[in-house]
């Protein structure tokens, strides 16, 4: 038995080694991997830039404490603030990190421009925003809630893509609005045309912040840096980790200049935070993802591989494709979607069971294009081989 706290609903593979988008298990068996550690590891395993970044800066400076300048934490925040719509940037540790600094910042906004009053958050149905309380509340799932109660006051749901429902709730007490571009713990949720703007427009109207929970779809993950480049809708903050330090622990919220004002000394900070070692690890990250050429490839990348389910899909009644760039949902409906999983699992290909019924896909932006198509093999056979033996009515989500 191990000593390890059972959080986890762990597989079967124990990997020791990993080499570009493939992981190597204490056997010597190897994986393709097509969720990279929930789309953590942006440059693959053991990429030469991020490995290099991060052995060079062990041996000059691991960490120092944030009451003195760290010149890398400037040199990466200027890196994203030139390439996004953003002035300023907070640097923490992981993306829950990230969305309760996000809170924080709406919340003292709010206090300082309007008062205590405006301090609501709305979020919404299907979201997924962390485990700290701030970031669990905002997690509108009740299932994720059970046993945690009281949740933190100040949260408000609407279903997510209804943007009646949401202009019903927002009004002077509001203070932000914080909403995935991309669902992805769902089932990857895309919204419908129109639902990202209108809420815009709404933060807008009643002086609320926009707060795009960017975890998951930052750096290149869509093919753009962030998501909200390629949807044309500007937010007020956006929360980012991830991908962002390519599997070394790395948060960071962006804001605009006079939001970002409300965080003064002694308001909020980290520890860890954009410590040397975590800023030598983004500074390698971002040198290769914020590139046009590499972006532009991860949207081809991701253009073969959503082509290539879409034609599966077609054979598969009520299954549907969602997503952007590479970040994939491949819903098959909860009998045959389970089934298609484990066989992957048994052919080396590593993909993330969402909600029962979706394959969730986040392969390394630096995967070849030859590898998608091995992976999309993989999913035809398994497709195929349990489409002839289950019943019709088994298939239909």
């Amino acid at each position: 038995m191990t000593p390890v706290m059972e959080t986890y609903k762990r597989l079967g593979i124990a990997p020791v080694e990993g080499r570009g988008s493939w992981l190597i298990d204490e056997r010597g068996d190897r994986y393709l991997d097509f969720i990279a550690g929930i789309a953590t590891n942006s440059l693959g395993h053991g990429h030469p830039a991020l490995v290099e970044a991060v052995k060079e800066q062990a041996e000059k400076l691991i960490h120092c404490s944030n009451l003195y300048r760290v010149p890398l934490q400037e040199e990466v925040a200027r890196m994203l603030t030139e390439a996004t719509d953003f002035d300023r940037v907070f640097f923490c540790n992981s993306g829950t990190e990230s969305v309760e600094a996000a809170i924080k910042l709406a919340r003292r906004h709010a206090y300082r421009t309007a008062g205590p009053e405006k301090h609501e958050i709305l979020t919404f149905t299907g979201s997924f925003h962390g485990r700290t309380y701030g970031g669990l509340t905002a997690t509108a799932q009740p299932a994720l809630h059970e046993g945690f109660a009281p949740m933190v006051g100040g949260f408000v749901h609407a279903p997510y893509g209804d943007l009646e429902a949401a202009r019903s709730m927002v009004g002077p007490r509001t203070a932000a609005v914080l909403v995935e571009p991309i669902q992805g713990e769902s089932g990857v949720n895309e919204p419908p045309e129109g639902f990202l703007a209108g809420l815009r427009e709404l933060c807008d109207e009643h002086g609320a912040l926009l707060i795009f929970d960017e975890v998951q779809t930052g750096v290149g993950r869509t093919g753009h840096l962030y998501a909200y480049q390629g949807v044309g809708v500007v937010p007020d903050v956006v929360t980012s980790a991830k991908g962002l330090g390519g599997g070394v622990p790395v948060g960071a919220v962006l804001a605009r200049e006079e939001h970002a004002a409300a965080l003064t000394p002694g308001s909020h900070g980290s520890t860890f935070g954009g410590n040397p070692l975590a800023m030598a690890a983004a500074r390698a990250v971002l040198g290769v993802v914020r590139e046009p050429s590499f972006l532009e490839e991860v949207r081809t990348k991701g253009a073969i591989l959503k082509n290539g389910l879409r034609e599966l899909a077609g054979r598969v009644p009520g299954a549907q494709v969602r997503g952007r760039g590479l970040l994939l949902g491949l819903e098959l409906g909860p009998e045959l979607a389970p089934e298609v999983f484990r066989r992957c699992l048994r052919e080396k290909v590593l993909v993330n069971l969402v909600g029962g019924k979706t394959l969730r896909m986040a392969p390394p932006l630096t995967v070849s294009r030859t590898e998608v198509r091995y992976a999309l093999c993989t999913f035809r056979g398994g497709v195929e081989a349990l489409m002839e033996t289950a019943p019709a009515e088994a298939v239909v989500a």
